[in-house]
């Protein structure tokens, strides 16, 4: 999966998941995470 320039776009409607995918590729497949998982990476990249 490419990463650079991407444009990350999330649904956390689902129980339990956080799906996650690049904005600019609608059909380049979605990650999915558990919402613990989702926000520790989350906190992990601002910490950079």
């Amino acid at each position: 999966m490419e990463l650079t320039d991407a444009r990350w776009r999330t649904a956390n409607n689902l129980p339990g998941r956080v799906l996650v995918r690049d904005s600019k590729d609608r059909d380049g497949g979605t990650l999915a995470f558990a919402p613990a998982a989702w926000r520790a990476f989350v906190a992990a990249a601002k910490a950079r």
